[in-house]
């Protein structure tokens, strides 16, 4: 960001953040009153409950505020799920995974039959057993930039007139602060992440629906 921070003042900065932070308590009271109300009405037992953010968010980090970066801060979301079977109440995964998980997950909780042409992995295994295998890498897009995080690096390019890459170590590095994409001794690992980030294949089209055909003979033009 140039200038970084938007120009915000250290005083403009300090209010954005109180402010970030009220919203966060008043969410945090609505979820309890949520909770509160799914025990006084005895649904708890019989409900999924999902909490979860659709990005993450800037508070100054690399002179960046709010979302649509490629950090960590903007592309990690909470994700909690409590369901009323599960094994592993209150404890926690390590594992990769990914918002297009959530859809194939509840379906799969509700009994319902999730499309094949979903990119998506149901999280259930992971609701049994928190050290499950799940996905080797997680995918995330914004503006013109593509980026791959595995268990250990994550590797984004950037496309256009400032296109660029960046490889970050979360084991040495896990604010993102050192840039390695050029570091000659990781030059390995860039080819490794590059191809990584290039394996997600595009989504399979839906099956035709049976009339599709009867429909598009139907079709008459003037």
């Amino acid at each position: 960001v140039n200038p970084p921070n938007y120009g915000l003042s250290p005083e403009r900065q300090r209010e954005a953040i109180q402010a970030y932070f009220a919203a966060t308590s008043f969410m945090d009271a609505q979820v309890g009153k949520l909770l509160d109300a799914l025990d006084r009405l005895k649904l708890t037992d019989k409900t999924v409950v999902v909490f979860v953010s659709d990005h993450g968010y800037h508070l100054g980090e690399h002179g960046q505020w709010q979302k649509l970066s490629l950090f960590e801060g903007s592309t990690r979301v909470p994700l909690v799920i409590a369901t009323p079977s599960m094994k592993n109440a209150g404890q926690t995964s390590q594992r990769l995974v990914e918002m297009i998980d959530v859809y194939p997950t509840l379906a799969e909780l509700c009994g319902l039959l999730a499309p094949q042409n979903l990119h998506g992995r149901s999280l259930n295994p992971l609701l049994d057993d928190v050290a499950a295998e799940h996905k080797s890498a997680a995918y995330t897009q914004a503006r013109n930039g593509y980026s791959v995080r595995t268990d250990r690096f994550r590797y984004t390019e950037w496309t256009g007139a400032n296109g660029g890459a960046e490889l970050y170590d979360h084991m040495a590095d896990p604010n993102e602060f050192t840039n390695l994409a050029t570091d000659p001794a990781h030059a390995e690992t860039v080819k490794q992440m590059r191809e990584q980030l290039q394996k997600v294949p595009p989504a399979p089209l839906p099956p035709p629906k049976p009339d599709a055909g009867k429909q598009k003979a139907k079709t008459k033009t003037s």
